[in-house]
Protein backbone atom coordinates (compact mmCIF):
# COMPACT_ATOMS: atom_id res chain seq x y z
CA UNK A 1 0.00 0.00 0.00
CA UNK A 2 1.32 3.22 -0.96
CA UNK A 3 0.60 6.48 1.16
CA UNK A 4 -0.70 10.10 0.44
CA UNK A 5 1.56 12.40 0.51
CA UNK A 6 -0.57 14.53 3.58
CA UNK A 7 0.20 11.74 5.93
CA UNK A 8 2.26 12.98 9.33
CA UNK A 9 4.97 10.37 9.95
CA UNK A 10 6.37 10.13 13.14
CA UNK A 11 8.87 8.09 15.24
CA UNK A 12 8.35 6.71 18.88
CA UNK A 13 9.56 8.69 21.51
CA UNK A 14 11.61 5.84 22.40
CA UNK A 15 13.96 5.79 19.21
CA UNK A 16 17.32 5.70 20.00
CA UNK A 17 17.87 8.05 17.42
CA UNK A 18 21.12 6.07 16.33
CA UNK A 19 18.69 5.33 12.93
CA UNK A 20 19.34 2.00 12.77
CA UNK A 21 15.97 0.58 13.85
CA UNK A 22 12.88 2.55 14.05
CA UNK A 23 9.12 2.43 12.50
CA UNK A 24 7.55 5.52 12.03
CA UNK A 25 3.57 6.07 12.13
CA UNK A 26 0.57 8.07 11.21
CA UNK A 27 -2.52 8.35 11.72
CA UNK A 28 -5.41 8.45 8.53
CA UNK A 29 -9.20 8.55 9.60
CA UNK A 30 -9.67 5.54 11.55
CA UNK A 31 -6.78 3.88 10.89
CA UNK A 32 -2.71 3.69 12.01
CA UNK A 33 -0.17 3.29 9.29
CA UNK A 34 2.99 1.81 9.88
CA UNK A 35 6.29 1.56 8.08
CA UNK A 36 10.24 1.32 8.34
CA UNK A 37 11.54 4.90 9.23
CA UNK A 38 14.63 3.60 6.84
CA UNK A 39 12.47 2.36 3.92
CA UNK A 40 9.58 5.58 3.14
CA UNK A 41 9.04 4.19 0.21
CA UNK A 42 8.47 0.24 0.97
CA UNK A 43 5.64 -1.20 2.23
CA UNK A 44 3.39 0.37 4.62
CA UNK A 45 0.85 -1.53 7.31
CA UNK A 46 -2.13 -0.47 8.11
CA UNK A 47 -4.60 -1.50 11.32
CA UNK A 48 -7.34 0.15 12.86
CA UNK A 49 -6.98 2.65 15.44
CA UNK A 50 -8.63 0.05 18.20
CA UNK A 51 -6.26 -2.72 16.95
CA UNK A 52 -3.33 -0.13 17.18
CA UNK A 53 -4.49 0.99 20.69
CA UNK A 54 -4.75 -2.94 22.12
CA UNK A 55 -1.58 -3.11 20.91
CA UNK A 56 0.20 -0.79 22.60
CA UNK A 57 -1.37 -1.46 25.87
CA UNK A 58 -0.48 -5.03 26.02
CA UNK A 59 3.24 -4.12 24.82
CA UNK A 60 3.16 -1.30 27.80
CA UNK A 61 1.52 -4.24 30.60
CA UNK A 62 3.68 -6.69 29.51
CA UNK A 63 7.06 -3.75 30.47
CA UNK A 64 7.73 -4.34 26.69
CA UNK A 65 7.73 -0.35 25.58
Amino acid sequence: MRTSPEAHWFKSSYSGGSGTECVECAHAHDDTLIRDSKQTEGPVLRVRDRTWQLFVRALARDGIS
